[in-house]
């Protein structure tokens, strides 16, 4: 059987929100499956000596254009959101959470948050939030709550994110498929013409 594809993703990235909505129909067409992997950028950029995308000069207006060029092309809801970028920890632990406690209602989960960000306009960067978002999802947040801040998820996110790294993990959405890296939700054709080539 055919590995799945590993999807490393932040929260505060538009693209990696735009190709969350459509990787596990690109999954689909090879038989796969998707491994979600919540990661944080800002380790990933201090790394680089480098900054959000939006905080680059000139590349910065050019990518508030294309975040919302992009979802109209294949009419994904979008609304830039106003605080932006943001900080994605306590959304990032409350999945790896919900991973080991309700695997089955992960990836519905990681979806919500982000449709909740990017196209509601609700602010995932307040724990509270999660917490409102989990509930919807028939997730219990009281012991989301408790999950979130327990040392294990602390630590497991900061392995996570260091593990990512070590595998060359730099940006969102950063995708693995085979072993071979995929950078960008601009990628999505390449991995299709990867796989059909390795056929």
């Amino acid at each position: 059987m055919s590995a799945n594809f590993q999807f490393y993703f932040d929260f505060s990235s538009p693209y990696g929100y735009l190709a969350s909505t459509q990787i596990e129909a690109l999954a689909a067409e090879f038989d796969r499956q998707v491994d979600w992997h919540p990661i944080l950028l800002g380790p990933m950029f201090k790394a680089m000596s480098s900054a959000p995308l939006v905080e680059i000069p000139l590349k910065g207006k050019y990518a508030l254009h294309d975040f919302e060029r992009s979802a109209k092309l294949f009419g994904i809801p979008y609304s830039q959101p106003r605080a932006f970028p943001i900080g994605t920890v306590a959304a990032a632990r409350a999945v790896l959470y919900v991973q080991r406690k309700a695997p089955e209602k992960a990836a519905d989960f990681i979806k919500r948050l982000y449709r909740a960000y990017f196209s509601e306009g609700r602010n995932i960067g307040e724990a509270g939030t999660v917490l409102d978002l989990a509930a919807e999802q028939g997730i219990d947040a009281s012991d989301l709550a408790k999950g979130i801040a327990q040392e294990e998820i602390k630590d497991l996110l900061k392995e996570s994110v260091a593990g990512a790294m070590e595998r060359g993990v730099f940006g969102s959405p950063f995708i693995f498929v085979d072993g071979e890296p995929f950078w960008g939700f601009d990628r999505f054709d390449h991995i299709r013409r990867w796989l059909r080539s390795q056929a």
